[in-house]
């Protein structure tokens, strides 16, 4: 295998989880990072991820063959012009950024559409911070491309095959389709869990019975709203006209439920979730997609001090990888009080058989 240099500029959760699978699937590359919190760094090199702490953007990333920009969108077109006295003409240059328009803009402007390529894993958690990073991440998300008019083929194909090492699928996709797409997908989305839980925080009475009572349902559909204050804020400026127009749709969607709602129209609002529904449950049938399928079960286990530690133990000791497990304290889920997530379908049915034979009962998602 070839051994390669790799520049991180920013080290966040993504680019944390992908020096870790870099680094999985080929031990002797070299990392060096530099992220404007040196704890970061200093984190990651005790951890033996990257192999050179930088205290700033300099020139040690002339070394590099490819140099990932981590940052928060608007962010990496103002390292982009700090990186730029180092760039070597044989390093690929790319970001993880949401949003592609604005970065493909700055590398035209500065004559650098030969060497970058631009890249979005599309992963993630509500958590944030290099200390959160897994490599499994990156494992059977989809990982977007995008090009250049002056593109190297070669070059592409080389970075391609970077992503199916890290674990990701690659897929190439013109710049502005990636903008709409993850808009309506991700971008939307979050601005919607957003409003929900404002919409909450504002009705609430004064014993926070809302709060109290928020279930399953309600912290499903929520869950991203723990993400990066500042990372959405620059989202929503970089990929304003995607984002508007959708919400503007969306929006005129919603008057159109209210008034089904207002006239107690049996039959559209019928139509409304039956279309929902069947469009939803077509993403099951497939490993990674606009809602990334999860891999979860539910376990009924007794309400006595130990029983989660027990499976927990048991899973482990049988080289089970879990990705998140915890107790369902509401009664929504009657079907199990132990939700339990893998990275990936062999786990799972590695753990439900496992489970089994040892006399729990288990459910799936």
């Amino acid at each position: 295998m070839d051994i390669k240099t790799y520049g991180f500029i920013g080290l966040g959760l993504i680019g944390g989880s992908m020096a870790r699978a870099i680094k999985a699937f080929s031990p002797d590359s070299k990392i060096m990072a530099y992220a404007p919190h040196r704890s970061t760094v200093d984190a990651a090199y005790k951890d033996g991820i990257i192999d050179i702490p930088l205290l700033k953007i300099s020139e040690e990333f002339s070394e590099c063959d490819y140099i990932f920009l981590c940052a928060p969108v608007e962010i990496n077109n103002d390292n982009l012009e700090l990186l730029l006295p180092y760039l070597n003409p044989k390093t690929t240059l790319t970001d993880i950024g949401s949003v592609k328009n604005s970065i493909h803009e700055k590398v035209k402007e500065l004559g650098l559409e030969g060497q970058f390529i631009g890249g979005h894993p599309m992963t993630g958690t509500e958590r944030i911070g290099y200390l959160n990073s897994k490599a499994a991440l990156l494992e059977n998300a989809y990982y977007i491309l995008t090009k250049t008019d002056n593109t190297d083929e070669e070059r592409l194909e080389d970075y391609y095959q970077l992503v199916k090492n890290m674990g990701a699928i690659p897929l190439v996709v013109p710049y502005l389709q990636h903008d709409f797409a993850t808009a309506a997908i991700s971008h939307v989305p979050h601005v919607l869990s957003a409003s929900l839980v404002n919409l909450v925080k504002d009705s609430d009475n004064e014993d926070h019975l809302m709060k109290t009572i928020a279930a399953g349902g309600f912290k499903d559909i929520t869950r991203i709203s723990s993400s990066s204050p500042v990372m959405w804020q620059q989202i929503c400026n970089t990929n304003s006209d995607n984002i508007s127009g959708l919400l503007e749709k969306l929006i005129d969607s919603l008057i159109d439920i209210k008034l089904a709602v207002d006239e107690h129209d049996h039959d559209k609002l019928l139509d409304f979730f039956t279309s929902a529904r069947e469009y939803r449950e077509s993403f099951s049938d497939f490993a990674s997609g606009p809602i990334q399928k999860t891999y979860v079960l539910h376990v009924e286990i007794n309400d006595q001090p130990g029983r989660l530690a027990a499976v927990a133990v048991l899973l482990s000791e049988n080289n089970v990888n879990i990705k998140n497990i915890g107790i369902v304290h509401n009664r929504e889920y009657e079907r199990g009080t132990l939700r339990i997530e893998f990275h990936n379908g062999r786990d799972l049915e590695k753990a439900s058989s496992i489970l089994m034979s040892n006399g729990y009962t288990v459910n799936f998602q």
